[in-house]
């Protein structure tokens, strides 16, 4: 860990001379669901499989490792070969479980945090209001997707990555090629999603689509409910129009 940066592979995930002694646990939780022959997601099992997927993790008292962490990650993908990489983001476990509530609006402080201290502008091509269709998570000039999965998600198991709330970081560059609205993008979508709701007790979240639905709101997609119920409240992203 150099530069206040704590991007690791997966070998480090378990070296406790430099992770904290929560880790190990909660990762080794994250592979064996990851890399079940049933899971929903080809690509994430995929690329954990290959050591392909970087991570790293938050104490609830020290954050300031993260915009360093995140920028190192997209360092990544300057040079060829290109890869898919995602990045998964470990929240230390609370002493007891929370509520969906808590684990979303936890969720979204870690984003905002991440935008007060990006010393990049906003990518021109997205829009900055989180209302617009076409508006994603940017960070460093990157636009991402990112997705929400915690211990509170009972019926969406798929969304249940273990005892620590779980951000996955895909960055967009990563979907080319399987855009919401091409041949390949449709067909992997679905595939996904029929796995999906054979692990899920409830069908398809109103609130999941693709990226550039117009009748959608991209934000929607990152913390779901583990319900039926589409999201009414107004979005908790506070944008730094720097």
């Amino acid at each position: 860990m150099i530069d206040n940066s704590c991007l690791l592979k997966k070998e480090e995930m378990k070296d406790r001379t430099i992770v904290p002694d929560w880790l190990p646990k909660e990762y080794e939780t994250f592979h064996k669901i990851v890399t079940d022959k049933t899971f929903p997601c080809y690509f994430g099992m995929g690329a954990e499989k290959k050591g392909e997927l970087r991570y790293s993790f938050l104490n609830h008292d020290d954050w300031s490792h993260l915009p360093n962490t995140v920028e190192d990650f997209l360092k990544l993908f300057e040079e060829p070969p290109f890869i898919r990489h995602g990045f998964f983001l470990f929240v230390e476990p609370e002493q007891e479980e929370k509520s969906i509530e808590y684990y979303r609006e936890y969720f979204w402080d870690i984003l905002n945090y991440l935008n007060d201290n990006d010393q990049e502008p906003w990518p021109v091509d997205y829009p900055t209001d989180p209302d617009h269709h076409l508006w994603a998570f940017s960070f460093a000039g990157e636009p991402f997707f990112v997705f929400g999965n915690s211990p509170a998600y009972k019926q969406r198991k798929t969304r249940n990555l273990g005892n620590s709330l779980v951000l996955g970081f895909q960055p967009r560059k990563i979907f080319e090629g399987l855009e919401g609205t091409s041949k390949g993008g449709i067909m992997s979508r679905e595939k996904v999603r029929e796995r999906v709701e054979k692990w899920d007790q409830l069908p398809k979240h109103p609130d999941i689509s693709h990226y550039g639905d117009p009748t959608h709101h991209e934000w929607k997609q990152y913390f779901i409910g583990d319900d039926v119920k589409p999201i009414t409240s107004k979005c908790p992203f506070h944008q730094n129009n720097k």
